[in-house]
């Protein structure tokens, strides 16, 4: 069977169903292909879940810290099983969202395994959808515009192939019903950082290992310095600057045992389970796109500043694509691409203007260049910092670790990006990001009367560090 679409979307993720609504306010007929569930890795194996086992694991945190706000709570300890049950309640609540959004806006989802397939009897030109469905039969969808929006898996480490029960990768990880009593991981990025972090607060002993000279390595070196110092002192086992030696993995059926190198001297580590975290790979393999002139290098699909492939019809956003991946990065660029097939004239893509988040503790969140890479520019920079510990809602809350940092211009005064490591920080990116697509200069953020006491005061006291205007420090 064959049916017509102005759009249909391969993919239902983030970025994907995203598309498909903005898509359908346009007053387009969309079709969405999904072959597992609505909402993708975000909702069912990356941010939502992950996030959920934060929150618990820092209440854990914080209920074991109590008796320095004056409250006695007693022994704490973890249900890890009810932790489990609270976080798929969340995922189960926000898919039937997803769920309900198709049905309001009218787009009709396809469960299956969606192929393009080239010029054929159904349409004269590369870009239609074959759809096997679960029952065996298979629905040709052939749409005006095509949108790529198949995601990424977790990159698997050669000679450390994951099995789901010893070594595991992050979706494995979301699948464990027992806590170990030690783990080892390996990669200090993003995902690294949050699951030491979690499993560190819900009482695992934790090492973790990253190949780079430090951790969260596409961070401003200040905050990857301060996260390093705040992870020791919590007890973390941080080893940077090592290589992990595939060949000397050892499997007993009680743990792992393998050695990594680091400026020469072999390290053996030992432990319950190992978790790989050292990356994502875009899922391009298995969609027809040889039937096609879609580019693939290095792994991901090649597309310009509007999210088109070499095919001007056939558009491709999020993990696919490379580059930052991340599930509100997927939506934006969802978005600019239908508002540009609909001749909106949207503007083009800058992907520095996204901001980034780790929700570990202490959270991460940064816009922009980082100080390093303004200089690499061309810039001339100047910086201002202010710490959490001259803050009067941090010392309240009772967490004052950590800085917020931006880096400026010197010549035009505009801001070039803005760090933050402390608590909340992930709610306080947002003003930053604005600030910077407005091109405003530090002076101007400072000069917003911020309420106090906020942590947002915090932005605005390193704002006006940039010029030595700082108050409260």
């Amino acid at each position: 069977m064959t049916k017509q679409y102005d759009v249909v979307v391969l993919g239902g993720g983030t970025g994907g169903y995203v598309a498909a609504i903005r898509a359908a306010q346009l007053g387009k007929s969309v079709a969405i292909v999904e072959r597992d569930k609505l909402g993708g890795t975000c909702l069912h194996r990356g941010c939502i879940p992950t996030k959920a086992l934060l929150r618990s694991a820092e209440l854990a945190h914080s209920m074991r810290e109590s008796e320095s706000f004056g409250i006695t709570a007693g022994s704490v300890s973890v249900h890890f099983p009810k932790v489990l049950e609270r976080k798929q309640q969340i995922v189960d609540q926000l898919h039937k969202g997803v769920q309900f959004l198709m049905k309001k806006n009218k787009i009709d989802v396809y469960t299956g395994n969606g192929r393009v397939i080239g010029p054929s009897i159904f349409s004269p030109r590369s870009g239609a959808v074959a759809v096997e469905l679960p029952d065996g039969e298979t629905e040709n969808l052939v749409p005006a515009q095509l949108i790529l929006a198949t995601g990424s898996r977790p990159r698997q480490l050669p000679g450390l192939e994951t099995d789901g029960e010893l070594i595991l990768n992050s979706d494995h990880a979301l699948q464990m019903e027992t806590l170990p009593r030690t783990i080892l991981i390996i990669g200090g990025g993003v995902i690294g950082v949050e699951w030491a972090s979690l499993l560190h607060d819900f009482g695992v002993e934790v090492t973790i290992v990253e190949y780079g000279p430090r951790l969260v390595p596409y961070e401003d070196a200040d905050v990857s310095k301060e996260l390093e110092r705040l992870f020791k002192k919590r007890g973390i086992k941080v080893i940077t600057g090592a290589q992990v030696l595939a060949e000397t993995v050892v499997k007993d059926g009680q743990g792992v045992t393998l050695k990594a190198e680091r400026n020469g001297e072999m390290l053996e580590l030992g432990c319950e389970r190992v978790l790989v975290s050292v990356g994502r790979q875009a899922n391009v393999e298995g969609l027809g796109l040889e039937n096609t002139d879609v580019k693939v290098e290095r792994g991901v699909i090649r597309v310009n500043e509007w999210m088109q492939t070499a095919e001007s019809h056939i558009y491709a956003i999020g993990d696919v694509i490379g580059g930052m991946q991340l599930a509100h990065a997927a939506s934006h660029e969802g978005i600019l691409a239908v508002e540009h097939f609909a001749g909106m004239k949207p503007a083009g893509y800058a992907e520095h203007l996204i901001p980034r988040c780790v929700y570990g503790r202490p959270e991460i969140a940064s816009v922009g260049w980082t100080e390093v890479q303004a200089v690499e520019k061309g810039y001339t920079v100047k910086t201002g910092k202010f710490s959490f510990k001259a803050l009067g809602k941090a010392l309240v809350h009772g967490d004052a670790d950590g800085f917020v940092k931006v880096v400026a211009d010197k010549e035009s005064g505009d801001i070039l990006g803005v760090h933050m490591i402390g608590a909340q920080v992930t709610d306080l990116i947002s003003e930053a990001a604005l600030a910077q697509l407005l091109n405003a200069t530090p002076w101007e953020v400072g000069s917003v009367i911020h309420p106090h006491p906020t942590m947002s005061e915090a932005l605005a006291e390193a704002m006006l560090a940039v010029d030595g205007r700082m108050i409260n420090a």
